[in-house]
Order: structure tokens, then sequence, then C-alpha cells
């Protein structure tokens, strides 16, 4: 046990001397340079959107900000995902759609933007993607496992209590039932019709080229301007020039890349702000005294705990782009 504790001693400490340096790092890049929350004049910003999406909390507080910073004259997403969750992916959009009525807000695609990446690009007043750039994607998916033979086969018996005839819709435990499967392709089919009115909405794409281009088919930027599905093939510096452009701003205008590492302590122990994600502290602890840091449990609304090892059972049941 003492050992244990002089070992989280020195990740303690290690993790605090990270945090010291990056930070330093972070000032003097402000201080010296004029980038970064510490410069005033008038300027770019660029939010990156990178990862699953899962939560959107971080990125709209982010466009908001900057939406509401008179000192920003234009906005620049950086997109590289593969999509994620439905409701973020929505959320996303309409913050960037909200946040184009105030100032310029341009789509910078990176290696994928596809699915709830693209979701979230459509709020761009113009997109731009590299011509191997993986985008489009337009479409839903759940995915559903039968696990009653494994069970039987390790001869362990599981059962399921509800209330609520599919409360346990595509439970690993049983066969899915015609009704659970066309329950199921009902919700999947609502939610493409809401990507698809969007994609149509916004890119100004009537049926039947609608139809063709929103059947879940992965696309190169090049095909996706090929489609109308984007504006312009280019990087982030061409996605940066044009934005400086439509922001009335010099070619040499300053240039704001969002700073998350004043917050990096904060996540380091907590995790971040306002999202389900468990710190990497929290992380080794549960590593080296299994249940001490809780991980196997997340508050649901009703306050109640819910235990989702092993199988993050209502996620992996979740529709995704």
């Amino acid at each position: 046990m003492r050992g244990m504790l002089k070992f989280l001693g020195v990740v303690v400490v290690g993790f605090l001397i990270l945090v010291v340096l990056t930070g330093t790092v972070s000032f003097i890049k402000r201080a010296w340079f004029g980038y970064g929350a510490g410069y005033t004049g008038k300027r770019v910003a660029v939010v990156d959107l990178a990862g699953m999406i899962v939560s959107s909390t971080s990125f709209v507080q982010d466009i908001k900000d900057y939406a509401d910073d008179s000192s920003i004259k234009a906005i620049v997403v950086r997109i590289n995902s593969p999509g994620g969750m439905v409701a973020p992916s929505q959320e996303m959009y309409n913050a960037i759609k909200n946040a184009d009525t105030k100032k310029p807000v341009l789509i910078s695609m990176g290696s994928v933007a596809a699915s709830g990446g693209y979701y979230a690009a459509l709020g761009g007043r113009k997109i731009y993607a590299n011509p191997g750039t993986l985008t489009a994607s337009i479409g839903v998916i759940m995915e559903f496992l039968n696990l009653e033979k494994l069970y039987q086969w390790a001869k362990v018996s599981r059962f399921t209590l509800t209330a609520g005839e599919m409360k346990d819709a595509g439970s690993p435990l049983k066969p899915m039932t015609s009704e659970e499967k066309k329950m199921f392709q009902a919700m999947l089919t609502d939610i493409h019709t809401q990507f698809r009115a969007a994609v149509g909405e916004r890119r100004k794409i009537e049926s039947p080229t609608l139809e063709q281009i929103t059947d879940g088919r992965v696309m190169t930027g090049s095909q996706a301007l090929n489609a109308k599905l984007i504006d312009a093939l280019g990087g982030l510096e061409e996605t940066l020039a044009e934005a400086k452009k439509l922001g009335g701003l010099p070619a040499d205008a300053a240039v704001e890349f969002s700073d998350k590492s004043q917050s990096l302590l904060r996540k380091i122990l907590l995790g971040e702000e306002g999202e389900n994600s468990n710190s990497l502290f929290r992380g080794i602890i549960e590593s080296l005294a299994p249940g001490l840091g809780g991980l196997g449990t997340v508050r649901a609304e009703g306050g109640l705990p819910v235990q989702l090892s092993p199988g993050w059972n209502v996620l992996l049941k979740a529709p995704v782009y």
C-alpha cells in the first residue's frame, strides 16, 4: 500500500510539472508573439472539431464566445471527425449557423469530415475540403449484437426485468423481434430525413439528386465538390485567406487558435467540463485500485447511478451519424 501511494505521489508531481511547463509555453506564445487569448487586435479565430462527436458543450461555447467577441472578424471551424452522436452534431450545426449570422464562419475539412462531421459543416457559410478529404457519408447507423449462443456456450444465464414492452429492445440476450426492427428502422429513417433536409436546405440541392448523394456513401473532397456538397478545394491556409477577406482583414492579420492549455489541470484531475468523460488521473487510480476511481458508473439525470460497464449499453444502442 505504501508503495502504491508513493507511486501515485510521483504521478501527481509529474502532472503538476507538465501543467506548469504547458502554461509557461502558452504564456510566452501569447505575450511574445501576439497570438492566442491574450491578443486583442482584429483577427480570425480557428476552432477545432476533432474526434468522435459525443458532446458539443465545449465546442458550442467556443463558437458563441467568438461570435460575441467584436475583435474576432471571422471564424474558421477546422473539422477532423468521422461523425458520432446525432444530437451533439445537430447542436454544433446550429451553433455554427447562428454564429454565421453575426460574422463569416467558414469550414476547413481535414483528413475526414464525414457523417456528423459533415452535418456540423453544413452550418458554415463556405465549405473547403482537400481533394483527398473523406467526407459526406450522409446516413445513420445502429449496430446490435446477439450474444445468446455465446452465453449458452459459456453456460452463463442472464435475464432482464423490464416495465414496458419495448424497454429491452435490441438486447444482446435475445433475437430481435419484427416489431423491434420496425421501431428502430422508423427511428433511423426519421433521423436520416432530418439530415437530408439540412443538406437540401443548406446546399440548395433538390430531388432526385439529393436522394442519390445522401445514401450514406463516402466521398473524396473532389467528388463532394462535383456533388455540390462543398464549395471549393483547399486546405486550412486557403480557408483562412478567404475568412480574412470576408472579415475585411488584411492578408497578414493575426490568427487565433483556441487555446485549451489553461484548463489542462482541470482536465487531468476532473475530466472535461460539461462532458461525461473520465479524467486521466482517475483512470490511473482505477487501474491501480479497481473501484476506487468510480469509473464504472455515471450519474443519470434522475439522480440514480447507472452502471455502464461492461457494455456501455445505452451508448451502443444509440444511432450515430
